[in-house]
């Protein structure tokens, strides 16, 4: 019988060491992990995490408040 992968939610969890390989796409700022985003300490764009992708797309990010 094959290995069937697991589709539970844990597989879909992002790896939080992930964000130290990452840039922003926009600035090249540090990316660091706020709940479901990873935040842009430079620029403060919010970029998602959809099933645990990281959406680094500049269209997509938003504006992290604070």
């Amino acid at each position: 019988m094959a290995n069937i992968p697991d589709k539970s939610a844990n597989s879909r969890a992002f790896e939080s060491t992930i964000p130290s390989e990452l840039a922003c796409p926009a600035c090249f700022g540090d990316l660091r992990l706020h709940d479901t985003h990873l935040v842009c300490t430079a620029c403060r764009r919010a970029y998602p995490i959809t099933d645990g992708i990281p959406v680094l797309i500049v269209e997509r990010a938003e504006e992290f408040p604070g």
